[in-house]
């Protein structure tokens, strides 16, 4: 299968062209290991060229979409602009041809609904839609704050001193999502390390060893990562064929679309999507949420003064502020006009939700974490038909771990530089060392 061809993008005006250095930052997953470099060049974007056309060599030619109000224009409308005419993950040329290869000409390498467009989106994601709806998810309230409470236990038996990203963050998020799929506990550490070289292709410290130094490592890895996944769930899927229990391997496991059973790629795309991103997206905001407080320390003393009050306004604004989704690319199905920008038709669109988020137009004091920002319309969880699906298991099970960890600190601060994961796609804090003192 011929991929399909971007824009021609020769009767582009200078004006409307970024220049490659500013284009190379966004597009570079070591920017977005550093706060000082990333946040910069997309505010010198905003200010200077907000949609614009980058042609950095060994990438097709891509627009880069940086305003909040031009990411939710496209966002809204799949049929203007879709996710699968290309690959809706940024890769540069040979990672793409990488991917069309081992996937029989394929733009893609999963089938799950981030690559898919009405109305097979809507199919497909109406599988669990009710599921993770707020009235069922708010039933796992008690379930999820038994484990936020041991996680906190966990944490506060170190003797003042720990890695919040590594000993906490990473943690109580894996044993969520693992619960409601149905992974058991024994098999967690599995799905951590598979989760985390699943975004991790870019960075040196979570390279599998065989992609060490290759110009595609990302590429390669995901796709490696992917067979790994696939060889687990197989198992588990037909495990819960022969004995359903109250969990998410058993509803995709059963259900009849169609009158049909789910087929092995939508089942296998639905279980990564909710192992890697239902794991990495919630401990990235996590750590990055608690590195906010730790920036703006009195923002700590406002938080405990009312946990519970305040919790779920810090969970939108530790998305907004952590945003660990970097991007996700769109294309133009027709000529547009974004923003008042004109986009030729087959055009590739580049959505900079860090950027959405910290836009000067949308919020005040966009680098600063402000606790109880109101409004908050942040873009970290997508927007329109593609917003993340398990957005109200995300805000549950943030709110309910915050609520029952700051009655629980005397006093907290940074103990060592944080570090972040070298990746443009979903990345965030790897480590945060912290000092503490228990109430």
């Amino acid at each position: 299968m011929a991929a399909l061809a971007p824009a021609d993008p020769s009767s582009v005006p200078a004006k409307l062209r970024i220049p490659d250095e500013l284009a190379r930052t966004v597009f570079s997953p070591q920017a977005y290991a550093d706060d000082d470099v990333i946040y910069p060049a997309l505010k010198e974007l905003r200010a200077t060229v907000p949609l614009g056309l980058s042609e950095v060599p060994g990438f097709d030619p891509i627009w880069i979409v940086t305003r909040n109000e031009d990411i939710r224009t496209v966002s809204k409308n799949a049929k203007l602009f879709p996710s699968s005419a290309f690959n809706a993950i940024l890769n540069d040329k040979a990672g793409d041809e990488f991917v069309r290869m081992t996937n029989d000409g394929k733009n893609h390498a999963l089938e799950t609904l981030t690559f898919m467009d009405p109305p097979v989106h809507t199919k497909w994601r109406n599988l669990t839609g009710s599921y993770f709806q707020p009235g069922n998810i708010n039933k796992l309230a008690d379930k999820i704050r038994a484990m936020a409470k041991e996680s906190v236990d966990r944490l506060l038996s170190f003797d003042g001193e720990c890695d919040f990203a590594k000993e906490f963050a990473l943690l109580y998020p894996l044993r969520v999502v693992m619960t409601l799929i149905g992974v058991p506990p024994e098999d967690e550490p599995l799905m951590m390390r598979l989760t985390q070289d699943f975004y991790g292709g870019n960075d040196p410290e979570e390279q599998r060893p065989e992609v060490v130094d290759d110009p595609i490592a990302a590429a390669k890895q995901w796709h490696a990562t992917l067979q790994d996944f696939y060889r687990y769930f197989d198992g588990l899927v037909a495990e819960r064929r022969k004995q359903p229990r109250d969990d998410l391997a058993s509803l995709i496991a059963n259900a009849k679309v169609d009158g049909k059973p789910v087929p092995y790629d939508i089942a296998n795309g639905y279980f990564v999507a909710l192992a890697a991103a239902g794991h990495d997206t919630t401990s990235s905001t996590t750590a990055g949420g608690f590195y906010g407080l730790l920036k703006f320390p009195d923002q700590i003393a406002k938080f405990k003064a009312d946990p519970a009050g305040l919790a779920p306004l810090f969970v939108e604004e530790a998305i907004r502020w952590a945003c660990p989704v970097k991007h996700f690319l769109r294309s133009t199905s027709e000529d547009v006009v974004i923003g008042g920008v004109p986009v030729p038709a087959h055009s590739r669109l580049f959505l900079s939700y860090p950027s959405g988020c910290r836009d000067e137009a949308e919020f005040d004091r966009p680098d600063d974490f402000i606790l109880d920002r109101k409004p908050n319309n942040h873009v970290g969880f997508g927007f329109g038909p593609h917003v993340c699906i398990g957005l109200s298991l995300a805000r549950l099970e943030l709110k309910i771990l915050f609520e029952e960890l700051m009655p629980r600190l005397k006093s907290v601060e940074l103990a060592g530089a944080p570090r972040r994961m070298e990746a443009n796609f979903l990345s965030g804090i790897k480590s945060l060392p912290i000092r503490f003192t228990k109430t």
